[in-house]
Formats: C-alpha cells, sequence, structure tokens
C-alpha cells in the first residue's frame, strides 16, 4: 500500500469515527469505540499489508497524580496498569508532548515492557487546552511496523477523539 492510499485510509477512518463518536461525549466510551476502531482496521487490511498489531489502546493522564499514566480502553493482551511520566515509550511522549515511533522497543530507553510480544510502538499524545489527557498506543508484534503516515493518521484520529469528549 502507497504512502497516498494509507493517508486516504486514515482519512476514511477519521470521517468514520467522527460519525461514530458524534451522538455520545462521554470519554470512556469514546475511547472503548476509537481503540476498537482502529484496533480493527488494522487487523482487516484496511492500513496496509498485516503489520500484526497486537494491543491499540490509551493511557490516561490520572487526575489524583499527574505525574501518572493508568491504563484506560484498549484492544489486545492484559497491559501495564500505570506508567510514569518520561518512563518507557508511553511516559516519554506524554511528558516530551510529542508522538514518538519506536521501530525496536528493545533499544529504547527505559522501555516498559508490558508485553514481550511488542517489537515496535507509535505513541500520540491526547492534548485538549493545552492539557495532555494521556496517550494514544499502539503496538506491534515485528519491528520497523509503523510509517510516518501512520504518526499522522492516529494524530487525525486522536484530534478527532479529543472534540469529540467531554474531559474531566
Amino acid at each position: 500500500m502507497s504512502s497516498i492510499e494509507r493517508e486516504s485510509a486514515y482519512a476514511e477512518l477519521a470521517e468514520e469515527l467522527k460519525s461514530l463518536l458524534s451522538n455520545q461525549r462521554f470519554w470512556v466510551t469514546n475511547m472503548s469505540n476509537a481503540a476498537a476502531h482502529l484496533h480493527n482496521a488494522f487487523a482487516s487490511g484496511r492500513l496496509g499489508k498485516d503489520r500484526h498489531i497486537n494491543w491499540t489502546g490509551f493511557y490516561i493522564q490520572d487526575p489524583a497524580n499527574p505525574h501518572l499514566l493508568t491504563l484506560g480502553p484498549f484492544q489486545g493482551q492484559v497491559a501495564c496498569t500505570h506508567i510514569r511520566l518520561g518512563r518507557g515509550v508511553c511516559g516519554t511522549a506524554a511528558e516530551r508532548r510529542t508522538p514518538l515511533a519506536v521501530s525496536d522497543v528493545d533499544a529504547f530507553p527505559g522501555h516498559i515492557a508490558c508485553d514481550s510480544a511488542s517489537k515496535s510502538e507509535v505513541v500520540v499524545p491526547l492534548i485538549h487546552n493545552d492539557r495532555v489527557l494521556g496517550v494514544w498506543d499502539v503496538d506491534a508484534a515485528i519491528l520497523d511496523a509503523f510509517l510516518p503516515e501512520d504518526i499522522r493518521g492516529i494524530e487525525r484520529l486522536a484530534s478527532v477523539l479529543v472534540h469529540a469528549c467531554d474531559w474531566p
């Protein structure tokens, strides 16, 4: 699948997500559907050949402890329940407030191995009104699973999600 085709697929997914979330403002419900929507898009091949996506979900900034991300809605194997800001790929992306794509998680300093099957990862922070709400995390069981258009596409989906919810 070419990068143009993948960009187009993400644009379609974003429109579908807008529609899916249009009558619901509760953030937990919307995160649940967003995780399933993206996970199934990878599984069905809509975003290219099988890249062995094994986890798609969210870590949410804990309102009681702003230095902690807490497991949110997801699709895949059981996961770590807490990640400190600045630790691992998720905590680093949240602290830096920037997306991260890691082609080999074992080479990432401080990587947290919630699932030893995960080999590469992309994480996109969810930011609303200059506040980090959490991160959208996608893991793959192969090295180098993610391309630049995946980062842009997941950022686009994250923007749809952030604007479709009433956040605590």
